[in-house]
């Protein structure tokens, strides 16, 4: 298994252009977010042991990753909570139109990319996607994850 550096490096090879990073740094965290969705309008529990393990992951990578994954994770709760309770929709149903909607636009950066998604190279790159667009807050803050 590689280390977190590499797993950055090599999921930024293919998110170099400024239009792609624009667009996975809004889309990766919304398929976050449906993703978090769905399972929650499935069952809280399984939510939960599935967010346990991922945890597990980014941990064994990075004890200072695991801490900013944990505040992703939570504000990502968050917002499903805010947007089961106020919005009057079925929770599932937003997720999946976030989720579809922001696998769109992921493809669309990557066509401008002119790269295919990292994730058909190693399944592992669906979890590197979101640490790679925190990963910009621990350099700006000088931390070494």
């Amino acid at each position: 298994m590689q280390n977190l550096e590499t797993w950055l490096s090599e999921y930024g090879k293919s998110h170099q252009h400024p239009i792609n990073i624009a667009i996975h740094k809004v889309a990766v965290p919304l398929i976050v977010l449906s993703v978090i969705g769905l399972l929650w309008s499935v069952s809280v529990v399984l939510m939960g042991v599935l967010l346990a393990a991922v945890m597990l992951f980014y941990a064994w990578l990075s004890w200072k990753l695991a801490l900013g994954m944990l505040l992703f994770f939570a504000l990502e709760i968050c917002a499903n909570y805010w947007l089961e309770q106020d919005l009057g929709l079925p929770l599932w149903l937003m997720s999946i139109v976030i989720f579809a909607g922001a696998w769109v636009l992921q493809f669309v950066g990557h066509a401008i990319e002119g790269k295919k998604p990292s994730f058909l190279q190693d399944l592992f790159f669906l979890l590197i996607g979101p640490a790679w667009v925190i990963a910009p807050i621990y350099k700006a803050m000088k931390i070494k994850i």
